[in-house]
């Protein structure tokens, strides 16, 4: 039984006439008249009554256009839900994060997509950058957002934000009376910082910046948490280099500046390359707009 005969069905039982029916489905009469004749066959009873003047139903008919409407209308929810699907606004989206961007945009991010795609359930790990490139792998993981650069061929990684770091510096230092500061500044100073196995790139770039300038950090403390690290500084332990959003974690006894010729991170938006989820394209595509504002240029820092 085919849709567009229920259709022609529904259009003849409203219209009474074959010739406004037809109209109605754009078809001319005879088609229409062929149309529910084989749907009678199929049926296996008359279900309209012809006359010269009308089109009646039978009583077969008239239950069978009550049972005709629901179907059609249930296959016009079918059809727009795939339509959506298609589209992106209905589904599920596994989204992995490296601690801290909580900071750095994605609350922005997640909350514009769910108000744009209510249907869209979107379920949210913290997870190290491994751990991310595993979860994608097993496509456990939809997305990933993370520092690291990604060497394997299987994803695609776009650079969605671009970041400076900073200096987080105890606020009573002497530093803080300069409006920018030089890396050379922090030479005779202690650092605190990450572990290098929990944030290797990081760590490296930081170091080569250091030495860049002439010096190696002298690292008194380590710690796995950005806002811990932030703790340590506010106590008075030493300085921190973090990506410029965390100047968004307002701690007492911390104060940020600008470092001149700062790194540029990218924080990046990785997917499986053979993945074509609408959901995933449109999730990118809303992160691309909301992190307009959040993307600090080169300018001022080279």
């Amino acid at each position: 039984m085919e849709l567009r005969h229920l259709r022609h069905f529904v259009a003849l039982a409203e219209e009474e006439h074959f010739g406004r029916a037809a109209e109605r489905v754009f078809v001319v009469q005879q088609a229409l008249s062929n149309s529910i004749k084989n749907l009678e066959d199929e049926v296996g009873v008359p279900l309209v009554l012809r006359t010269t003047r009308r089109v009646q139903l039978t009583p077969a008919g008239r239950e069978f256009l009550e049972a005709a409407r629901a179907t059609l209308e249930q296959a016009d929810k079918v059809i727009e839900r795939a339509r959506r699907a298609a589209r992106g606004e209905v589904g599920r989206l596994t989204l992995g994060f490296v601690s801290g961007m909580v900071f750095g945009g994605l609350p922005e991010v997640v909350r514009t997509f769910r108000e744009r795609y209510p249907n869209v359930s979107v379920d949210l790990q913290e997870l190290t950058a491994q751990e991310q490139e595993a979860g994608l792998r097993s496509a456990q993981l939809d997305i990933g957002l993370m520092l690291l650069p990604v060497r394997d061929p299987g994803f695609v990684a776009e650079a969605l934000w671009r970041q400076p770091l900073v200096a987080a510096l105890p606020s009573a230092h002497p530093l803080t009376l300069k409006a920018q500061l030089q890396i050379a500044d922090f030479a005779q100073e202690p650092f605190v910082f990450f572990p290098r196995q929990i944030r290797a790139t990081y760590f490296d770039q930081v170091m080569r910046w250091c030495a860049s300038a002439g010096f190696a950090p002298r690292i008194v403390q380590e710690a796995i948490e950005v806002p811990t690290l932030l703790s340590l500084v506010a106590a008075g332990l030493g300085i921190f280099l973090p990506i410029h959003f965390f100047e968004r974690v307002s701690l007492p006894g911390v104060t940020y500046r600008p470092v001149q010729g700062a790194p540029i991170v990218d924080i990046v938006a990785v997917r499986r390359r053979h993945d074509d989820n609408p959901v995933v394209r449109a999730f990118l595509a809303v992160a691309r707009e909301v992190l307009v504002s959040e993307r600090v240029g080169e300018a001022g820092q080279g």
